[in-house]
């Protein structure tokens, strides 16, 4: 439990990160978030034996965090978080399909092991770039470009809502453990009987926290919309950013360019 929930509350530095003053800290979150969900489009539409087209496609996660100075080896980590889920999705595909699709000298490389390969690349492209995204821009930033994008704004307040409940969540879960921990005396109530009972407590101290949250936002003048800052125009930079973000992922779902350089150069050897 301690462990979820410093893993959770870990995630709060996501938003110290976008306080940055880098060029990308700096640009409309519409354009960074219309970016991301084209890189998103094309990542996913390829099909589930390729894996060498998606290899070019690192350069736009990479560009966020090396522009944005983001810490990589956080991003990672948070990128292994979400490694098991895709493991677990694709990890019977090399059971199932078990036709050969690839010779590499004497190995063969069956249809199941690139399908499970290309789930976890694509996982760790996609998920990458989310938490760069978010690094960059801030989680209810980008809410409300999604808003601003067409996105019914009920949805986007449930957004926000859920991100700032998941941490409400998360330290209520930490003192709970916390305190089972020093009331258990060893090892004495630490079974797993004791769970259901915690968990009962964390939901009601969680439902009683957010009951004072809302009163306390009502009181402060909540009308079921927060004060937006002053609408911001897109600039020349956030049209030149995006669309040239757009067409280089276009460009490189529309072409192989992996497939393309590799046949240049061995297209020289003698």
């Amino acid at each position: 439990m301690a462990s979820i929930s410093a893993a959770l509350l870990d995630l709060k530095r996501l938003d110290q990160l976008a306080s940055g003053t880098t060029f990308l800290h700096r640009l409309d979150a519409r354009a960074k978030v219309l970016a991301t969900l084209v890189f998103i489009v094309c990542v996913v539409s390829f099909d589930r034996y390729q894996i060498s087209p998606l290899i070019p496609f690192l350069i736009f996660p990479a560009f966020l965090i090396a522009v944005g100075e983001l810490p990589t080896r956080y991003l990672l980590g948070k990128v292994a978080l979400v490694a098991p889920f895709a493991i677990a999705v694709g990890i019977c595909n090399p059971y199932f399909d078990r036709q050969v699709l690839l010779q590499l000298g004497a190995l063969q490389v069956t249809g199941g092991w690139l399908s499970f390969a290309s789930i976890v690349l694509r996982t760790g492209l996609t998920v990458g770039a989310v938490f760069a995204l978010t690094a960059l821009t801030g989680f209810p930033a980008i809410c409300r470009a999604l808003q601003r994008l067409g996105m019914p704004r009920p949805f986007a307040l449930q957004l926000m809502f859920l991100y700032r409940y998941l941490f409400v969540l998360a330290e209520e879960g930490r003192r709970a453990a916390k305190a089972r921990e020093l009331r258990c005396l060893g090892r004495k109530g630490s079974g797993l009987k004791s769970y259901a009972s915690l968990l009962g407590h964390l939901l009601l101290r969680t439902w009683q926290r957010a009951e004072r949250m809302h009163m306390a936002m009502l009181a402060r003048g909540f009308s079921g919309t927060f004060p937006e800052q002053v609408k911001a125009r897109l600039r020349f930079a956030d049209v030149v950013f995006l669309s040239i973000w757009v067409s280089l992922c276009i460009v490189l779902r529309l072409t192989n360019v992996t497939h393309s350089v590799g046949s240049f150069f061995t297209g020289l050897l003698p």
